[in-house]
């Protein structure tokens, strides 16, 4: 892992601040860094306990981060760990001289007894290293608010960014052999094939797109795309109330709507929950108030956070995305709509490269927090000149820039069967369409949904959600008599 947590917060020399430029000595633990090294000489599963939780930078005296690298390079070559490999090790390095010879290393082993502790110490350990990059941080910081050229948004933005790297442990991820990043991969696929449930990410709260995505997976920016007044926002509406309210899997939503306050969205999600008409919510006449104020509280106990900040930057929704992620343990994005955001001030004047850094942000956002981020997009107008029954959407359609196409894992078109259908076909009226036009990581496919424009809801098979499909599967394989669960 990188010793520096972020490059960009320097002083205007260039220069790294000191974590000792305020004539106090910095938080270390010198005595207990040298025990987790003899530790991990003198006993063979000891370094396989601190391995994930340490890295060489952690270790304050500049011989035991030595030291500890050799012992990294062992263990990726699958080699033993112990005081000889260990002194080889430095020797191929030319380091072993620099640490003070095999005698530091003697010394390392004859001053512990055994790894007992050695976790404790380790967290110990992994604490100083945090003060002292918080330090750090914090004079670099001081010195870039000084200056009169200095960006704020950005500082902020990069200030944010090593306080959530702080926080979560870890400075960064290294490059991994094919040695190191293998066996979690087939633990994982190992761990998979006794659960009942085939979903391994977020449910998308429909039947048939989970059996084609396994759920919304981690770290993949998905793109929904569609035409003005299609349905992209009660479709993403549909998407966090089906994952938020899942009896599988409940997940937190953070939801950024660009476009439409929270009292509307809410609005649209109390008729989608209540199967109130939203044109009896916008008067206020003719509800059932037993009916609204139980689905109210169902809305109430769901974990969906709603911002509704307009023209919000790629900058600001990743400062306000960390925190939803660490404070509320949001596991799911979703961004209405990616043409309304901003790019970096002062950065891009051309809008295509503007969209184009957008929308490598919010993948970059998804790989950083490890979580599903969903951005909904327009298409452009040149679908409406082509003529009847050509108007499925494309790849090529997608609105200001190509970009959107390379960055994401899966685009998605939502579209509705054209006038001449509705004409030919009265039910057409309520069906709407979506199409996998990219899915990197599984297969095309189309479906089919039946929407409710009064309630802002849509449903494919005229079941309300991947809850009754599920059931509905069950009890046909089961061949049993089962009531629904709702």
């Amino acid at each position: 892992m990188s010793q520096t947590l972020t490059t960009s917060l320097r002083n205007p020399k260039g220069q790294q601040i000191g974590i000792d430029s305020y004539g106090k000595l910095p938080p270390q633990a010198r005595d207990l860094e040298q025990a987790i090294l003899g530790a991990i000489m003198l006993e063979k599963n000891a370094f396989d306990q601190v391995c994930d939780m340490l890295h060489p930078a952690c270790f304050y005296v500049d011989a035991h981060q030595r030291i500890y690298q050799a012992c990294l390079n062992l263990k990726a070559a699958r080699m033993p760990i112990d005081m000889l490999t260990v002194v080889q090790a430095l020797k191929a390095n030319d380091d072993l001289e620099m640490i003070g010879g095999v005698f530091a290393i003697t010394q390392l082993t004859n001053n512990v007894t055994s790894s007992a502790h050695i976790e404790g110490h380790a967290k110990i350990v992994l604490q100083k290293f945090m003060q002292r990059e918080l330090i750090r941080i914090s004079g670099e910081t001081m010195m870039a608010a000084y200056e009169d050229s200095t960006d704020v948004h950005d500082l902020l933005d990069t200030v944010e960014s090593a306080i959530f790297a702080v926080s979560s442990g870890f400075s960064g991820t290294e490059y991994l052999s094919m040695a190191v990043a293998t066996p979690p991969v087939i633990n994982k696929i190992e761990s998979l094939e006794h659960t009942t449930d085939d979903v391994t990410g977020v449910h998308t709260g429909f039947f048939e797109l989970d059996k084609i995505t396994h759920g919304w997976q981690p770290t993949d920016l998905i793109i929904i795309a569609a035409r003005p007044s299609v349905g992209k926002t009660a479709y993403a509406l549909n998407l966090a109330r089906s994952a938020a309210a899942s009896r599988i899997k409940p997940t937190a939503v953070g939801f950024f709507s660009l476009e439409m306050g929270n009292e509307q969205l809410v609005k649209r999600l109390l008729s989608n929950d209540s199967e109130i008409p939203m044109t009896r919510l916008q008067t206020g006449k003719g509800i059932d108030k037993t009916v609204m104020y139980k689905s109210a509280d169902r809305l109430t106990a769901m974990p969906i956070f709603i911002d509704d900040t307009a023209a919000l930057s790629i900058g600001q929704l990743r400062n306000k995305a960390r925190r939803m992620v660490s404070r509320d343990k949001v596991g799911l994005i979703i961004v209405d709509y990616l043409q309304l955001m901003t790019g970096d001030k002062n950065r891009q004047s051309v809008r295509e490269q503007e969209i184009s850094s957008i929308s490598r942000g919010l993948k970059q956002l998804a790989k950083e927090l490890k979580v599903p981020v969903i951005a909904l997009s327009q298409l452009s107008r040149k679908i409406e000149d082509r003529k009847s029954g050509e108007k499925v959407p494309q790849l090529s359609d997608l609105r200001e820039s190509g970009a959107i196409e390379q960055d994401a894992d899966m685009v998605m078109f939502l579209y509705r069967p054209d006038e001449q259908a509705r004409k030919d076909d009265a039910e057409m009226a309520n069906v709407a369409m979506a199409k996998i036009a990219k899915h990197r990581n599984g297969e095309l496919a189309s479906f089919k949904y039946l929407v409710d424009d009064s309630i802002q809801r849509w449903s494919e098979n005229g079941l309300l959600d991947w809850n009754a499909a599920k059931f509905k599967q069950m009890a046909q394989s089961n061949d049993s008599d089962l009531t629904m669960p709702f």
